[in-house]
């Protein structure tokens, strides 16, 4: 049985990308549901709907467990999701007690979509790991816009985020959480922008460790060679130009993936 990774576009690939590495033995599916990106600015409702129909959809598919690698989503829709579907849902939420426990003493900076900024789930973690008062949101939606046309060093995305990271001293900070997944692929572009005492911090080894986790409960790890099947909202990739998009992202992960 295959392992689902589910995003409202493309940004689950930074996930899908490190379980790559992490399990060479295990077959994937990957689903973005290209049709309705981005769902940082949907309404809560909508998100709900869209994240369900992904699920019947993947149900299909022979799948043994899901991995909701948009925070987004996760945020809106796993706890009903999880109610709803008797398959493992691991999802993902903002690495700020992660950051926190990195330092303790300086700012952390969360970076997300606007719904997952303005949601109840991220107002319960803040409260829950943010003793001291430290962490500030800062909601980043037009980076997906961005991530989805593949303009990740042009002129408009510096321009774009230092306007945003104007409003904060960084020299204050320890940590940027990129809260997003689609905000992986932009490591490069921030950090040419923050301080070299400033690190990235993201979910995904984490949210990759409790996939392993929780197949390993279930004695359902596989030694199989390693395949992924891509589709756009049900729709299996089949177009050379889209597979080679799609490779395209994953290189640039490649580029991306070590910097701190």
């Amino acid at each position: 049985m295959k392992i689902a990774f589910f995003d409202s576009g493309i940004g689950g690939l930074s996930v899908l990308h490190h379980a790559m590495r992490v399990l060479p033995h295990e077959q994937f599916v990957f689903y973005a549901d290209e049709d309705h990106v981005p769902y940082g600015v949907k309404t809560q409702e909508e998100v709900r709907g869209f994240v369900q129909e992904a699920f019947d959809f993947l149900l299909t598919r022979d799948v043994k467990a899901i991995v909701v690698a948009c925070n987004t989503a996760t945020s809106v829709a796993v706890k009903d999701m999880r109610r709803r579907y008797d398959i493992p849902i691991i999802g993902m939420e903002p690495a700020a007690k992660k950051a926190l426990d990195l330092d303790g003493e300086h700012r952390v900076l969360v970076t997300a979509t606007p719904i997952t900024v303005k949601g109840k789930k991220m107002k319960v973690l803040i409260d829950r790991v943010d003793k001291e008062h430290l962490v500030d949101l800062l909601p980043l939606p037009r980076l997906v816009e961005f991530a989805e046309r593949e303009e990740f060093e042009s002129q408009a995305v510096t321009d774009y985020l230092q306007q945003e990271f104007s409003a904060f001293d960084l020299a204050e900070y320890s940590a940027l959480v990129l809260g997003c997944t689609h905000f992986n692929y932009f490591k490069d572009t921030m950090r040419r922008l923050m301080p070299p005492a400033m690190h990235f911090v993201d979910g995904n080894a984490g949210t990759v460790r409790e996939l392993v986790r929780r197949l390993k409960e279930r004695h359902a790890l596989e030694n199989l060679p390693q395949t992924v099947e891509y589709y756009y909202s049900g729709r299996l990739v089949r177009e050379e130009a889209e597979l080679q998009r799609i490779g395209r992202y994953l290189k640039r992960l490649d580029k991306v993936y070590e910097l701190n």
